[in-house]
């Protein structure tokens, strides 16, 4: 895969933060607990995008298997589950694992198989769709085109997934984070535009159409969902 040495040390940083770092105010943030006015604006984004993702599948997903890459604490995995899907929720951090476990409620007409590791594990088999929900948001174009390369054979339908947007804001965050970095900062997102993708996918020859599908724009939440079909 073009790319797979960022990917693999991207990989690691992410992990490091939300696995050591973030795990106690990511268990916060997407709980029922209060959060300051910053993080409930994040909350409310990350809703609406939940949703939003949904909305792209049908309401009846008996019988279907999802990949649900960068689960997290598991929300989006419940919600598939609860339309009857088989989900397997993979997160590169064990502890957030640990905390979907616990959350999990009982007597889903789906079932969920939680399991801490890599996306991308061949192992993990074909699916009928396949989400990720601000987990590909630190990778560079190349890397993400070769995620979709990587996926695409195990693929039957979609792949909706989100991305940080290319605008003024987000670029100029970009760039203060490249020049002033910190280590106990949060990995930092990467800004892309559909057609920097589209590029990428077609420099590593990768099958395919992609399209955006809507922006969510929540006070610090600005995230843009994209569709992929191979």
């Amino acid at each position: 895969m073009a790319g797979a040495q960022t990917y693999e040390s991207t990989r690691a940083r992410v992990e490091q933060y939300f696995d050591r770092t973030a795990t106690r105010t990511w268990e916060r943030l997407t709980s029922d607990a209060p959060v300051s006015g910053i993080r409930a604006t994040v909350r409310a984004g990350r809703d609406r995008m939940r949703d939003l993702m949904l909305a792209q599948l049908p309401q009846d997903l008996t019988g279907a298997r999802i990949l649900d890459a960068g689960c997290g604490t598991g929300a989006l995995a419940v919600a598939l589950a609860a339309r009857g899907a088989d989900v397997v929720a993979i997160d590169i951090s064990p502890a957030l694992i640990d905390i979907a476990r616990r959350r999990q409620p009982e007597g889903l007409p789906g079932r969920i198989e939680f399991r801490a590791g890599d996306m991308l594990t061949p192992e993990l088999g074909h699916f009928d769709h396949a989400m990720a929900m601000d987990s590909m948001i630190y990778y560079g174009a190349a890397d993400i085109a070769g995620c979709l390369g990587r996926l695409a054979p195990r693929l039957a339908e979609s792949f909706v997934f989100t991305l940080a947007p290319r605008t003024p804001l987000l670029m100029a965050m970009w760039r203060v984070g490249q020049v002033f970095p910190r280590a106990d900062r949060s990995p930092t997102m990467v800004p892309h535009s559909v057609k920097g993708i589209a590029r990428a996918m077609r420099r590593a020859e990768v099958q395919g159409n992609l399209r955006q599908i809507e922006r969510v724009n929540s006070g610090f939440y600005i995230s843009s969902a994209l569709e992929f079909r191979p």
